[in-house]
């Protein structure tokens, strides 16, 4: 098969199943875990011929994402935790107390700071 068809078949199956909720579970995931998720992208990156993006940066862009649909929405619940700084450029990070990351009420896409206005 040629490189152009395992490339698609990657981010239609592999990537859209590594993707399916990451911003939920990726952020509490053990770091032992997050190596073995990136070596299947390693192993479909050497299988495709082509250079894809690593976990993380799948994880950060569907974060992003989710934040700007998050700030689009008036109506969405989480919409109030997004407040744009003085210069009107980034948003402020959402406020959270001492707790351990895993009592944390807030999803880590919430805590996802560095989403950029349009």
């Amino acid at each position: 098969m040629g490189p152009q068809i395992l490339n698609k078949f990657y981010s239609c199956t592999i990537e859209s199943i590594l993707t399916g909720c990451i911003t939920t579970w990726y952020g509490n995931c053990l770091a032992s875990n997050r190596k073995v998720l990136q070596r299947v992208v390693r192993t479909a990156q050497y299988i495709t011929g082509a250079k894809l993006p690593a976990i993380q940066d799948l994880y950060t862009r569907q974060c992003q994402r989710k934040a700007l649909k998050i700030v689009k929405d008036s109506s969405h619940p989480s919409h109030r935790l997004f407040a744009l700084l003085p210069h009107g450029k980034r948003y402020r990070s959402a406020k959270s107390s001492n707790l351990p990351r895993c009592k944390q009420v807030l999803p880590p896409s919430l805590l996802f700071s560095e989403c950029s206005s349009e």
